[in-house]
């Protein structure tokens, strides 16, 4: 993470680009450039929200209490304190999602939306990446209601105006306006940074919020700035439409998202190591291992091959390769050509399935309407907490993080700190077991069959697949 890089402080914003020219994409007329913005502000304002969370926050000095029925000698009972925050996002479609930042949403007991004209609707958490840091939230459809739509993100050069519209500090329905200042930024701040860098203003409670370009179409979702003060001093970074759009489809359609994997760990060319390659130049991604029996390793890649090409596109670099993989569907038929010993040879290979835990996190599994999400945040069992949990060494299950309020999962007794050993009699180790089952269940209509372990004491709870 940059030393002074705020990733919490952008959200609400619409920032629209002029684009002068964009290689093969048809560049604006002069009658299509606009004198201000106030047809397109006027226009999409009504699709962008503000965003209000509300979260528990357990006291620190009390914590064993969340996992245990007794506290540490001396401190009381633990006294949860409530968290408001403030982000931004905006309506894509008529069915009522939202598309906001992960960091906004992600630890929220409670989600309204505030639009424009302030009405205010409750929202339900569909999915999130934090690998991305976007998420996608559901309202109730309303009538006429506005929604943006995406634009073209690489078509979008250096020097085209960006137009923020947002709640910075609150202030909703405020208007920046700037330049695309630079492409495929890296901030470090994940393994697929790609960011557009804008110079248009963006402060607190921005996080979210759309990126326009002069036709009102979406190109990026605002994420994170540089500032060493916590204001804007005119460097903040959007995730590009490109990315942003898989994201957000595959959160709707399933809610996870799922990653190409070639299976190789990957490290710079530098030029010696060049040089003791027998190689010109650093571009490529040198391969320093191969994962047995990974989709690399049935393709044939060695350790000491450099890839120079992935899928019909150069590699520079190590973030290349990982973006390129990475944004490939599992499954998917693919070339790649690499260098060995100074011989270029093209090979093919299948991308496989890339499993992060940070793909599980959020509203999982989801199903196919708000009302039948299960609603559990899930992720592997902490070490740490072991012992609090009351677990044996050997104990395998997958720890229930969150449990959304009034979900099927809340209503039937499922409380966070639960470790669910078992789905439907079947042993569970990760959050894909659980909605593999909950998947079955639901087809067949019947509850899905927990045991968990509460406090060291194992119990059952069945949950409906239905609310009633």
């Amino acid at each position: 993470m940059f030393p002074v890089l705020n990733q919490r402080l952008c959200a609400g914003l619409i920032a629209g680009t002029l684009m002068l020219s964009a290689g093969g994409f048809a560049p604006l007329s002069a009658q299509e450039i606009p004198n201000d913005f106030t047809a397109i502000v006027r226009e999409k304002i009504p699709a962008v929200v503000a965003i209000t969370t509300r979260q528990i926050i357990q006291d620190q000095a009390t914590l064993g209490d969340f996992f245990s029925p007794f506290g540490s000698p001396g401190l009381g009972p633990a006294q949860p304190r409530v968290r408001e925050a403030l982000g931004s996002g905006f309506v894509i479609n008529p069915d009522g999602h939202i598309v906001t930042n992960n960091h906004v949403v992600a630890d929220a007991s409670e989600i309204h939306v505030v639009f424009s004209d302030k009405e205010t609707l409750p929202a339900q958490l569909v999915g999130r990446d934090p690998a991305t840091d976007l998420a996608v939230l559901k309202i109730d459809p309303q009538p006429n209601m506005t929604t943006t739509t995406w634009g073209d993100s690489d078509a979008v050069q250096p020097g085209a105006w960006t137009i923020a519209i947002g709640s910075p500090f609150g202030l909703g329905g405020t208007v920046t306006v700037g330049v695309l200042s630079a492409r495929s930024r890296d901030i470090n701040a994940g393994p697929y940074d790609d960011f557009l860098q804008t110079d248009a203003s963006i402060n607190r409670g921005n996080s979210g919020g759309p990126l326009f370009n002069a036709r009102g179409e979406v190109i990026g979702v605002n994420t994170a700035i540089v500032s060493p003060t916590g204001g804007s001093i005119g460097i903040g970074f959007a995730v590009p439409s490109r990315t942003a759009r898989n994201v957000v489809d595959q959160l709707i359609r399933t809610g996870r998202i799922e990653r190409g994997y070639i299976g190789v760990r990957l490290q710079e060319i530098t030029p010696s190591i060049a040089e003791a390659l027998g190689i010109q130049g650093s571009k490529g991604a040198l391969v320093a291992s191969v994962e047995p029996g990974s989709p690399a390793d049935q393709a044939g890649i060695q350790a000491g091959d450099v890839i120079t090409r992935f899928n019909g596109k150069d590699i520079q670099s190590v973030h290349d390769l990982t973006l390129a993989a990475a944004s490939q569907k599992p499954g998917t038929r693919t070339t790649l050509t690499r260098n060995r010993g100074g011989s270029q040879q093209e090979i093919a290979l299948t991308i496989g399935q890339r499993e992060d835990e940070e793909q599980q996190t959020g509203a999982v599994p989801r199903s196919d309407t708000a009302d039948q999400r299960l609603g559990l945040s899930l992720s592997p069992i902490p070490d740490e907490a072991r012992q609090q949990l009351g677990l044996q060494p050997d104990t395998t299950g997958v720890f229930v993080q969150e449990v959304a309020p009034n979900s099927l999962a809340a209503e039937n007794g499922l409380q966070p700190g639960d470790v669910i050993v078992s789905a439907n009699n079947r042993d569970v180790t990760q959050p894909s077991d659980i909605q593999d089952e909950w998947a079955k269940s639901r087809q067949q209509n019947k509850p899905i069959l927990f045991r968990i372990s509460r406090q060291g004491q194992s119990l059952y709870v069945a949950v409906t697949t239905a609310k009633s």
